[in-house]
Order: structure tokens, then C-alpha cells, then sequence
């Protein structure tokens, strides 16, 4: 179905525009938790697809889809499988450190304070929790898909987080934009093979709609992002008294977006892969019934988390979760890195966002049965969890 522009879609012509209450993602979870916990909290293993299932558009995954995405799901799907993803994820996350040790000055160049420091390098500039400035990581901001999303000064000027053009350390570190751009090219295709299951899915559920355009929506979008981060090591990043808290090394937040992929996190210390020095640290998850659960997917797998946009206008059926992620508090885990990359599916800053009265989220920000852009959207976001540094 061809996409309609964002001045001529109707308000239902999907199932994510429905006016079905996002509240049925508030329903206690209902999983097979893993045998095994870590410390206080169980763990879980992702619900997982094969590559060459979720390439097939005749395979119903419906059932895959509810379990990892719906209203009793962790909000998370891996993919396994995936043709050159294992090269093309070490490729890039072997180069986080590299880009981290660049010197002040040249990572000074790489900083893009108009975009609200979303391109380019960033470190210190995000506030996440109570508030706090996020010292604990450091990260490269860029598009993947492409490098100059707009020439329209006015929209780089009102969407300055999407619309601005990428910068590369072309001179200090030129493999990194290749390595970049291939992996995140690679996991925006896959995502968008998951896109069309999500959208055979609600349109099952929601029978009086036509086939939903999540995949078309996220197709046509200028506005991806991908998120190359670096952890520093335990006694490097200034945690005070967040020392040992569970969201140690990424404090507890809900992605935005539509869909965000996400490669297992890679440990080093001294430039050498290492396993993880503590079984405790990784990603964690909050479920709808305020249970915090590890979450553990393969080395080769991608993730794809649901973000609330796709919560919002998903009408209850595929649900985003908080999640943080906990830094190794073990006797071995001086000196350890972790490198990871997230690629931020959204739609296009022009792509109109219809609200509901019963949105969970962010109610300052709309009024009832408001329309924003996602560029709207996005702005009044980061203007809470992002501080302005000259």
C-alpha cells in the first residue's frame, strides 16, 4: 500500500492511527521466565526469529510478534541469522573505543551543539532518571541511510535533531563511517522485515482496518538514527552514588522511536574482547507490571525494541518498556569497556502523529486528542532529557 503524505492520510486509514486505548499495554505480564536469575532479578531470554522466516512475507509470525511485542511481551524480538551481521557488528563496535580516544579537540569538532549534540560525538550532554548529566558513556550520533537528509534550511533550523547533515572523523578515523553505515544499513533492512510482520499482526486484530504501513512509514522516513556507544570502564565514568545501581551504566528510559535495533554489547578491556566479568551486568527491562528482568539475547542475534510512538499510535497491541542498562560490579570488572550500537527506526519529522486521551506518555506535552509531527514530538522530548552546553 503506497504511503499517503502527512497532509493526506486520514486519521484511521491504518491500525497505527486507531483510536483503541494504548492501555491494554498496562495488563501483568504473562512469560516463561528462564530458569536462572541474576541476583534479585530472573532472567529471560528474548523471543527469537530466523532470518529466513522474517524475510518471507507469507509466513505468519503472528504469534511471535504477540509474545515478544504485545500487550504481555518484553517489548523486544531478536533476529537470528542474519547474513555478514556477526562481521559487520565487530567491524563497527571494535571502533567505539578508537572513537572515544580521539583527542578533546578533535572530538570537540565532532561535537554538534545545534542538533542538541544528536550528530556527531556526545558525551556529558544527556540527562536521564532524576535529572542527572549521563557521564557513564560517550557516543557517535549519525544517519546511515543518509547523509544529508534535507537541504530545506527551514527544517534543519525547526527539526535541527534529524534534518542536520552527519559528520565524519573523515581525517582521524576514516573507517568509521563505512563500518557505520554498513551495519546500520543492515539493521534497517531487517527492521523493516519486521515492520511488515507487525503490521500483518494488528491488522489481524483490528479486522475493521486495512493492512497497517509501518514498514511504508519507516521505509519513506529521513529521520533514522544510529547510536554508536561506548561505556567507559567502571572507575573512569564517575558513578558516585549511583555505584551500584542496577541502572549503573544507562539510566531507566523508553525509546521514542518506532522500532530500535540493538547488537548485543561487546566487553574489552585493553583493546581485547573479553566475556562479560559479571553475570549481573546487561540490558534490563520493566515490565507492565513493574517486574525488572535481565534480558539476554545471542551474540549474533539483532534485537528490536518497541518505542512509544509505536506504542501511541499501535492502538494497545505492540507495547514499549523501560529499560536500563547495569555496569559488571564484580572483582574482575576494572578496567572493562562495553561497546554497543542502536539504530533509532522513526518515522519522518513531517509524518503526523494523531494522540489519543488515553496516551501513557508524556501528557505535559500534548494536549487530548492532539496531532503533532514526529519532529514536534521528538523536540519537546529532548528538551527534557538534554541540556544546552556552549
Amino acid at each position: 500500500m503506497a504511503l499517503f503524505s502527512a497532509q493526506q492520510r486520514p486519521a484511521l486509514d491504518h491500525p497505527f492511527l486507531s483510536s483503541r486505548s494504548p492501555s491494554a499495554c498496562r495488563s501483568p505480564l504473562r512469560i516463561s521466565m528462564a530458569a536462572e536469575t541474576v541476583g534479585a532479578f530472573p532472567t529471560a531470554r528474548t523471543v527469537t526469529i530466523s532470518y529466513s522466516d522474517i524475510k518471507e512475507k507469507s509466513r505468519d509470525l503472528s504469534m511471535n510478534i504477540e509474545e515478544g511485542f504485545g500487550p504481555n511481551g518484553l517489548g523486544i524480538i531478536s533476529v537470528s541469522d542474519v547474513p555478514g551481521f556477526s562481521l559487520l557488528r565487530q567491524n563497527l563496535l571494535h571502533l567505539a573505543p578508537s572513537v572515544a580516544r580521539l583527542p578533546d579537540d578533535v572530538k570537540k569538532e565532532l561535537e554538534d551543539p545545534e542538533s542538541r549534540y544528536n550528530f556527531g560525538w556526545s558525551h556529558g550532554k544527556e540527562k536521564l532518571e532524576s535529572g542527572k548529566v549521563d557521564f557513564f558513556k560517550g557516543s557517535f550520533y549519525a544517519n546511515p541511510i543518509l547523509d544529508i537528509p534535507t537541504t530545506d534550511f527551514a527544517a534543519m533550523q525547526r527539526y535541527p535533531s534529524y534534518c542536520r547533515p552527519n559528520k565524519w572523523p573523515a581525517t582521524s578515523l576514516p573507517e568509521l563511517e563505512e563500518a557505520f553505515k554498513a551495519l546500520g544499513m543492515l539493521m534497517m533492512e531487517v527492521g523493516l522485515m519486521l515492520a511488515y510482520h507487525c503490521d500483518q499482526y494488528v491488522s489481524r486484530e483490528m479486522k475493521d482496518h486495512e493492512n497497517g504501513s509501518l514498514e511504508q512509514i519507516l521505509k519513506h522516513s529521513r529521520c533514522h538514527k544510529g547510536r554508536l556507544l561506548y561505556y567507559f570502564p567502571k572507575e573512569l565514568s564517575h558513578h558516585g552514588d549511583n555505584n551500584n545501581s542496577i541502572s549503573s551504566w544507562c539510566g531507566w528510559h523508553t525509546d521514542h522511536g518506532s522500532l530500535t535495533g540493538l547488537t548485543c554489547g561487546m566487553f574489552t578491556r585493553n583493546g581485547v574482547k573479553i566475556s562479560s566479568p559479571d553475570s549481573a551486568a546487561g540490558l534490563y527491562v520493566k515490565t507492565r507490571n513493574d517486574q525488572i528482568v535481565k534480558v539476554v539475547f545471542g551474540e549474533d542475534e539483532i534485537a528490536y525494541q518497541i518505542g512509544e510512538t509505536t506504542e501511541i499510535l499501535g492502538g494497545g497491541y505492540l507495547c514499549a518498556t523501560p529499560h536500563c542498562v547495569q555496569a559488571p560490579n564484580s572483582e574482575k570488572a576494572s578496567g572493562v569497556e562495553r561497546s554497543t550500537f542502536a539504530l533509532f527506526m522513526q518515522p519522518d519529522w513531517d509524518e503526523k502523529l494523531m494522540f489519543s486521551g488515553a496516551v501513557p506518555y508524556h501528557q505535559e506535552l500534548i494536549l487530548p486528542h492532539g496531532t503533532l509531527t514526529f519532529g514536534e514530538f521528538s523536540e519537546r522530548l529532548l528538551n527534557k532529557y538534554y541540556h544546552e552546553v556552549s
